[in-house]
C-alpha cells in the first residue's frame, strides 16, 4: 500500500477507502468500517479515531514505522537514519553526541543542515514531478488546441479534462452528488473544486451549514470537510464554529 501511497496518506499512515467506506493501515492493512464502533480497552472508537489507536498500539507511531523502512523507500543512508530518530526525540546536540556515533557538535549541526537541505530539495523535486505528469499541453502544428488551454496553472488542469473528469463522477448533473469520490489527487482536487462552489466566498459558515451543503454533493460530508481544509480550500477558526472559502 505504501507504494501508491499520497504523501497526506504517508503523514497519517491510513488510507480511507471511498468505495468501502473503510479506513485501512497503511503498515499492515488492518481495516475499520465507518459507522462501526470499536472497543479499545476500556474506550470506545470510531472507525477513523481507533486507526490511530490501533497504529499507535501495533506500530509505535507513523513516524517509527516510516523510519524503519528499507533504504529503497527512504534513501536515506545509516546516519542520516540515526540521526533523524535523535532528531525526533528532542534531544539537544550534546546528548546526541553522547549517544551517537557523530564525532563532534559541529558534525551533528552539518547533519541537521543536510537533512533540512534534503527536505527543501524533497519539495522541489514534488513539485517537478507534479508538473511533469499534469501540465502537459500537446501542440498540434504550432497551434495550441483550444480544449486543452490549461485553466489552473496550480495543478495543470485543463479545460476539456476538468470537464470529463467532472462528467465522470457527477454522472446525475454538475448539480448533483458524487457517489464515489475520486482516489487520484488531480482528480480529487478538480471534485473538491467543483463542490467549492456551492459556497459563496466572503461568507462565513457554521460547521452545520457546511455539512448540509457537502450533503448535497456527497453524503461522507466530514471527510470531504476535511478536505476542504487539508488542501486549503477552507479555512475555520480556533473552536471550528465558523468556515469560509479562502479567496486566491
Amino acid at each position: 500500500m505504501i507504494d501508491n501511497s499520497t504523501l497526506l496518506e504517508l503523514q497519517n499512515g491510513y488510507r480511507f477507502d471511498q468505495h468501502a467506506k473503510s479506513y485501512a493501515c497503511l503498515f499492515c492493512r488492518q481495516t475499520y468500517q465507518q459507522g462501526i464502533i470499536y472497543p479499545m480497552g476500556e474506550v470506545l472508537y470510531e472507525a477513523e479515531k481507533a486507526t490511530l489507536v490501533h497504529i499507535q498500539q501495533s506500530h509505535g507511531s507513523v513516524f517509527e514505522t516510516l523510519i524503519q523502512l528499507d533504504k529503497k523507500y527512504t534513501g536515506l543512508s545509516d546516519i542520516q537514519r540515526e540521526m533523524l530518530q535523535l532528531f525526533h526525540k528532542g534531544l539537544s546536540d550534546k546528548e546526541i553526541l553522547e549517544r551517537s556515533s557523530s564525532g563532534s557538535i559541529s558534525t551533528i549541526r552539518q547533519h541537521r543542515f543536510k537533512l533540512k537541505e534534503k527536505e527543501r530539495q524533497a519539495k522541489i523535486f514534488l513539485a517537478l514531478m507534479a508538473n511533469l505528469e499534469n501540465s502537459r499541453v500537446p501542440m498540434k502544428d504550432s497551434h495550441i488546441n483550444k480544449e486543452e488551454i490549461v485553466v489552473d496553472s496550480r495543478y495543470g488542469i485543463t479545460e476539456n479534462e476538468r470537464e470529463k473528469v467532472l462528467q465522470t463522477y457527477f454522472k446525475n448533473g454538475l448539480d448533483g452528488a458524487v457517489d464515489i469520490f475520486p482516489s487520484k489527487e488531480k482528480r480529487k482536487i478538480m471534485v473538491l473544486q467543483h463542490i467549492l462552489k456551492r459556497f459563496d466566498q466572503g461568507k462565513k459558515y457554521s460547521e452545520k451549514e457546511v455539512n448540509d451543503i457537502i450533503k448535497t454533493a456527497h453524503d461522507d460530508y466530514v471527510t470531504v470537510r476535511r478536505y476542504f481544509i487539508e488542501y486549503g480550500f477552507m479555512d475555520r477558526n480556533s473552536d471550528g464554529s465558523q468556515y469560509w472559502v479562502i479567496t486566491d
